[in-house]
């Protein structure tokens, strides 16, 4: 397993046994484990810690790795906070047993419902958009919703990422939960009927396809776009203009959110600093950031937006229980399989 390790003040002997138990840890500290993988994150750091006094120790790594390791350290972990992207991966912790329900008056304040765990062992912080995007001069009637994304006139003109991606498992594990699973099979054959290529890249890849002419309508998450409109991306900036965007689905549910969150870690030697960083997440200062350093949706009601997201426009939201959805991503995967989408 590799682990990328970067703290504000070294990690020490946090791990290290002493008789059989975890070395104490001094006042005054936050040790985070984070997937989150975006150097602007660097503020809310240095800024929680500047107000606070609480120094962060820092663990980052692939999602899926870290919920391993805090399984293998179990009570002796050094770990007070996760923070990952998607529902998935939020609820593959709970289930993981790596998690714990708090109880804080600000985050049930702050955080819609629909943006929490039931058990309160995860809450998002940043949200994204999963839309559909479009070749300007090539589509005069794009798809408007998800599941027109399946229609036969639009077959050889669609591109997607891989099955194996977990944004596109939840937005599937969403239509499950909307439309039903007979619905969502009969959905997903239906894009892979459309496919321009096989699945392949990330979602900025999807994008390019459009500049390429690789493929005429793509399905990505808001930031990657939004982020070539503020700074400069290769293979898409230059020619962004050609794209156009639909949210989706906005006479129906509304346009599929992916979520950005974290939860306190079940052992957590620090579990009260863990809580403050999380109700300062939740914070207008924190959840500016997230829209202004890395082009995300605030999961915050009334935050004012960065300028390259506001370009976006408004839209209706799918208020659908991301707990909810994230119970079904297991159904989603098996029917990804079923329908040969690779």
């Amino acid at each position: 397993m590799t682990l990328r390790s970067r703290s504000i003040t070294a990690l020490l002997a946090t791990t290290t046994l002493l008789g059989g138990t975890v070395a104490a840890l001094a006042e005054g500290e936050l040790n985070l484990y984070s997937s989150r993988h975006y150097d602007t994150d660097e503020r809310l750091y240095s800024d929680f810690t500047e107000a606070t006094g609480i120094t962060i120790n820092r663990i980052e790594g692939k999602a899926d790795e870290l919920i391993a390791r805090m399984q293998a350290e179990g009570a002796n972990s050094p770990a007070d906070l996760l923070i990952t992207v998607d529902t998935s991966r939020l609820e593959r912790a709970k289930n993981a047993g790596i998690l714990q329900s708090i109880d804080s008056a600000v985050l049930e304040e702050r955080i819609p419902s629909n943006l929490q765990d039931n058990d309160n062992q995860w809450f998002g912080f940043s949200q994204r958009a999963r839309i559909i995007f479009y070749d300007k001069t090539d589509v005069q009637d794009p798809p408007m919703d998800y599941v027109a994304l399946a229609d036969p006139k639009y077959k050889g003109k669609v591109c997607h990422r891989s099955s194996s991606n977990v944004y596109g498992q939840t937005l599937l594990a969403s239509i499950i939960e909307n439309h039903g699973a007979e619905a969502a099979k009969s959905w997903a054959a239906g894009v892979v009927a459309n496919f321009a290529r096989d699945p392949e890249g990330g979602d900025t890849d999807q994008l390019r396809g459009i500049i390429s002419g690789q493929c005429d309508i793509s399905v990505a998450n808001t930031y990657y776009f939004a982020r070539a409109l503020r700074t400069d991306v290769k293979g898409l900036s230059a020619d962004i203009d050609q794209i156009g965007w639909v949210f989706p689905a906005q006479d129906a549910e509304g346009a599929h959110m992916n979520l950005s969150g974290a939860g306190v870690a079940a052992h957590a030697p620090n579990k009260d600093n863990a809580i403050k960083f999380l109700e300062y997440l939740a914070s207008d200062q924190a959840q500016q950031y997230f829209s202004a350093g890395n082009d995300e949706f605030p999961a915050v009601p009334g935050v004012t937006l960065s300028e390259s997201v506001a370009k976006l426009g408004e839209f209706k939201a799918d208020a659908v229980d991301l707990s909810a959805v994230a119970k079904n991503v297991p159904e989603a995967q098996k029917i990804f399989n079923e329908v040969g989408w690779k």
